[in-house]
């Protein structure tokens, strides 16, 4: 299995296999990725390795998901970590798409299969999106508002502040249609799954229900992470992930552990063992994506087996 690394660029893509130095530049045009995929039918099986970077990676992710590859997409963290950790501190593009196949050659098994949404969440997830900055200018001009004293700029956020108000809800209706015909009984068997929360999980997680208990808290960054050395055993933290997805399941866990009997469980028997709300609150998190994940995956599995 070769392992391919693929620097992605504004203007160029840098192609590199771990068994080989040569490095090879494309134009990030539809052309160069095309020329990507003829170079990658001809070595044969490969794994894939990528940076997000932003939606620039998004081209060839989808064409190289499109010609049947194995694809991961990292955090540009995770590579910089690993390029670090082989002894390559320096940088450049071609550096960096090297880096990148030696990660796909002895990480790929660890690393999480990218799933491509379908377009249906594609465009959920751009209303998703758009919902999340218009609350976030709702609060902040709210804010303001409370300080302007001349009447005739009052009146001025007054109207603007009407306009986002009018936004968000023509936003939640069309959101609510979006994710309608794709809510199955597991979205709704669990308190504390509200609309925006459902919409925000279904087109921003899309791996819900393909991947393992560990590997999607890690994906979303809920996972408990160790810091032991020695006879010393430090406090497990959660670190990195999808924050647009944890932001909702935060809001989701506060309902679900006030009256959801399973989690309003778990939550009290965490507490009770001397564990602080707040981290009882994300252990709940945690397994409300969990318990979410493996009843989607159940619910796939039926439908599969009934066809």
């Amino acid at each position: 299995m070769i392992g391919v690394g693929i620097d992605v660029g504004k203007c160029a893509l840098d192609l590199a296999r771990h068994d080989q130095p040569a490095v090879y530049r494309f134009d990030n045009t539809a052309s160069g990725i095309a020329g990507i995929l003829e170079h990658l039918a001809s070595w044969g099986e490969t794994q894939v390795v990528l940076e997000a970077t932003g939606g620039l990676e998004k081209p060839v992710l989808d064409a190289l998901i499109a010609a049947g590859h194995a694809v991961s997409r990292v955090n540009p963290r995770q590579a910089r970590n690993f390029a670090r950790a082989s002894g390559q501190p320096a940088k450049t593009d071609a550096l960096d798409a090297q880096g990148l196949a030696d990660m796909a050659h002895c990480m790929f098994a660890k690393l999480a299969r990218y799933v491509a949404p379908a377009d249906w969440q594609t465009m959920l997830a751009a209303f998703v999106t758009r919902r999340t900055q218009v609350v976030g200018a709702l609060q902040q001009q709210t804010q303001q508002i409370e300080a302007i004293s001349v009447p005739e700029l009052r009146a001025l956020a007054a109207h603007s502040l009407a306009t986002l108000r009018a936004e968000r809800e023509a936003l939640d209706k069309r959101i609510a249609e979006l994710a309608k015909p794709h809510l199955t009984p597991a979205w709704r068997s669990i308190k504390g799954l509200g609309p925006v929360v459902q919409a925000t999980l279904i087109s921003q997680l899309p791996e819900l229900g393909t991947l393992s208990r560990q590997q999607i808290a890690k994906l979303v960054g809920v996972a408990p992470l160790n810091r032991d050395s020695g006879t010393l055993r430090g406090r497990r933290g959660i670190f990195g992930g999808r924050r647009a997805v944890r932001k909702v399941l935060y809001m989701a866990a506060l309902v679900a552990v006030r009256w959801e009997p399973q989690f309003k469980a778990f939550y009290e028997a965490l507490k009770a063992r001397g564990k602080r709300p707040k981290v009882a609150l994300v252990a709940s998190m945690r397994k409300l994506l969990v318990v979410l994940n493996a009843r989607l995956r159940d619910e796939r599995i039926a439908l599969a087996m009934s066809t």
